[in-house]
């Protein structure tokens, strides 16, 4: 499909003028004087534990617990993960050690 120099033009704007949107709406809706709607402080404080757990459940979903290695490589990837965690705090520390172990594992130990 081409697109025209205008028809271009108009997506990178209409995608920029999107994102905008979602990056000022909050700070509109919700002044820094104003106190912000319980259901919205509810939503901040829930939703990132929520995010993690839905995270770990896309992770695991395509693991075979039935068949050889039953999961090892995925398991011992989220333990990584949370070790990590757990003696650094560091998140971008804890995500690359679990991804760098899972592929260790799946490439050279659980061929």
């Amino acid at each position: 499909m081409y697109l025209t120099p205008t028809q271009t033009l108009g997506i990178i704007l209409a995608v920029a003028a999107g994102t905008q949107l979602t990056r000022w709406l909050p700070f509109l809706l919700f002044p820094e004087d104003r106190e912000p709607p319980r259901m919205v402080t509810d939503l901040g404080r829930l939703l990132p534990a929520a995010m993690m757990g839905l995270l770990v459940v896309y992770c695991l979903k395509g693991a075979v617990w039935t068949a050889p290695p039953h999961g090892a490589p995925e398991v011992l990837a989220v333990l990584a993960v949370v070790l990590l965690y757990r003696r650094w705090g560091n998140v971008l520390l804890s995500i690359v050690g679990g991804t760098a172990l899972y592929m260790l594992l799946v490439q050279a130990v659980f061929v």
